[in-house]
């Protein structure tokens, strides 16, 4: 995947990823997921409404919709959320709670930037759970930066365990949204989203298929793709998956900043209590606000 320069007219570096909002079909199943499988502690439920995280800020919210579509080939929407566990003996834990509860997993990868492990919920929804490897060896010795997805060296990362035999039933407290991944229905429409109204940085192109773009340098805070299909059109309403997810920006100034650039694109925003909401062209939806 080639380097490519960084616009002049950046989003803020310390921009971030924050909740991931979910459609689920059953909130009680959801939940006996995602809290002994992959370590969320629930940090509020109301009105069929579920807050979790790692006992600081919410990192995932799901919100029940009975009867909702499971998980739907073809369309826009999520691809995967990321959880980053803060080290490789996190992620070495996190494997041993999903084998612990036999749950199906979808894949392992090396990415050189990080290490990661593939699952879906019981909606069809995908997960990724990884660690990053220290940012001095995401670029070679000419400075170029590198992300590929090479097989994972599983025994490598069970063996964290062996010096810390102990359970862990929690996510640590230090894990956060690391990115999320998106089918959309045209790259090139979402790169002028995403890079020329939001101001992301382009990290790597995988081929035609695939962008990856972030702020401050980081691998990536965002992937889209069209494995999906290229002109795939956003899901129904009563489907699970995507409702929206937040971008976190440091101050007022980087909000405005960034509003600005928006709406000077020609972006409607929604206010809301949360932030304002804006669409990209494959109707996904996200929140920026203050974090």
């Amino acid at each position: 995947m080639p380097t490519t320069q960084a616009p002049t007219n950046s989003i803020h570096p310390k921009a971030s990823i924050g909740a991931v909002h979910l459609t689920v079909s059953d909130l009680g199943r959801a939940l006996n997921f995602y809290q002994p499988v992959l370590g969320f502690q629930l940090h509020k439920r109301d009105n069929g409404v579920a807050h979790l995280g790692a006992g600081g800020a919410d990192l995932l919210v799901l919100t029940e919709q009975p009867g909702a579509q499971r998980f739907i080939r073809g369309r826009s929407g999520l691809y995967h959320f990321a959880v980053l566990v803060p080290s490789r003996l996190e992620l070495a834990r996190s494997l041993r709670r999903m084998a612990e509860a036999q749950v199906l997993l979808e894949g392992f990868s090396d990415h050189l930037v990080s290490e990661a492990i593939y699952l879906p919920d019981p909606d069809g929804n995908g997960i990724e759970v990884y660690r990053d490897r220290p940012r001095s060896e995401w670029r070679d010795a000419r400075g170029n930066f590198r992300m590929g997805s090479e097989p994972l060296d599983i025994d490598g990362v069970t063996a964290e365990l062996n010096a810390h035999p102990e359970p862990a039933g929690q996510l640590d407290p230090a894990t956060v949204i690391g990115h999320v991944h998106l089918h959309v229905a045209d790259i090139a429409q979402a790169e002028q989203f995403y890079l020329g109204a939001l101001g992301f940085d382009l990290m790597a192109r995988y081929g035609p298929t695939a962008s990856f773009v972030s702020a401050g340098g980081y691998h990536h805070h965002l992937g889209f793709n069209t494995w999906a299909g290229v002109g795939a059109p956003p899901p129904p309403p009563d489907a699970v998956g995507l409702r929206h997810f937040e971008v976190r920006l440091p101050n007022a100034e980087a909000i405005n900043q960034t509003v600005d650039r928006a709406r000077a694109a020609g972006l409607t925003m929604e206010e809301r209590a949360d932030g304002l909401l804006v669409r990209d062209p494959s109707h996904n939806a996200l929140v920026l606000r203050q974090a």
